[in-house]
């Protein structure tokens, strides 16, 4: 088959053939259809998510595809079932790392990947969907939509009029905006540094865009909105200037959701922590394991709402590419210029 794979960390993904391994217990074999990209694997390219000594490997955690083969002792999902493939554990086995063979060497790999034509999961990372699904819903389930959703309600518990403000607007910032508009949050702010993403917010119904690199969030904010603080603020880019930054806008009874990492190694100042204390309810600083949603429970609620109409992925996705073009995507999504991009498999 072919796949992408990580074979040195701050290069280009190398695009070759690898062969797959047996299926042991617990495994399934998945034929990918689509997959998203993620910003964590810019960051496990860069090294940044502790996986370096494991170099080479697959990567991608989101995607969707269909049973080709299952192992000794699989009973969630049978050949020819549509899943989803997500990081997150669900329901089923705990099975050990697959095995692949790329370059005549045996490769170890995570429990779950989907930049390759064909994918050995754990059965714990796979929940099966109605095959009239959207392949890219499905996808977006994995990691992306499903992360936003989750964090929206169950980490920040945003209550209908509240205010919310999403710093960094890639793949997962332009789900969180969806997620956000969802839970009938008002304002909603959109904070990056790239102008294209004014667009974006616009198009995905939010109140303000705010540039960080050239405005003062805090002033821009009075100005367009006369509003001085906001309750919710979820971070994706992990950037620790921007967290210190950002950290005093919260109002009181407020919630600080952090969604993307810091560098290993980086530290945050929060800056006259006494306001944190200010009011009667405090503060809340958090950080999020994909807003704790459960692929068991919610993928199947995520699909009743989006087979009712109520949920959508319009405006997520602006680029395909393919598996030969994937290092192209991937500079994309570092210029700012993608929300996510579906790899056609």
């Amino acid at each position: 088959m072919k796949a992408a794979v990580l074979e040195k960390i701050n290069a280009p993904l190398t695009v070759a053939d690898v062969e797959l391994g047996e299926l042991s217990l617990g495994q399934v074999l998945v034929r990918i259809l689509v997959s998203g990209i993620c910003g964590a694997q810019l960051q496990e390219i860069a090294g940044n998510k502790n996986n370096a000594k494991f170099v080479p490997h697959l990567l991608g955690h989101e995607g969707c595809g269909i049973v080709e083969d299952v192992g000794a002792g699989v009973t969630k999902v049978k050949k020819g079932d549509k899943v989803v493939m997500h990081w997150r554990k669900g329901d089923g086995i705990e099975a050990d790392f697959p095995t692949y063979v790329f370059k005549g060497k045996t490769m170890r790999s995570g429990k779950v990947t989907t930049f390759s034509e064909y994918s050995i999961v754990s059965e714990n990372r796979i929940t099966p969907v109605p095959h009239e699904i959207s392949n890219d819903f499905c996808a977006l389930l994995g990691c992306g939509l499903s992360t936003a959703l989750g964090t929206i309600a169950n980490e920040a518990q945003v209550r209908r009029g509240e205010s919310v403000m999403i710093i960094g607007l890639g793949g997962l910032g332009t789900c969180l905006m969806k997620a956000a508009r969802f839970a009938y949050a008002s304002p909603i702010i959109g904070v990056d540094i790239y102008d294209n993403k004014k667009d974006m917010v616009k198009s995905l119904h939010g109140d303000l865009f705010v540039n960080s690199a050239k405005e003062n969030i805090l002033e821009t904010m009075q100005r367009e909105l006369g509003i001085k603080d906001v309750d919710v603020v979820v971070e994706t880019s992990g950037n620790a200037r921007s967290i210190a930054d950002t950290i005093p806008l919260l109002g009181e009874g407020g919630r600080y959701i952090l969604v993307g990492q810091p560098k290993p190694g980086e530290s945050v100042e929060i800056k006259t922590a006494s306001h944190l204390f200010g009011g009667t309810e405090g503060k809340t600083i958090k950080a999020t394991q994909g807003g704790r949603f459960s692929p068991s429970k919610d993928i199947p609620r995520y699909v009743k709402l989006y087979q009712a109409g109520l949920l959508d992925i319009d405006n997520l996705i602006t680029h395909r590419t393919t598996l030969n073009d994937i290092n192209s995507a991937i500079e994309l999504m570092r210029g700012g210029k993608a929300n996510r991009i579906i790899i056609d498999l």
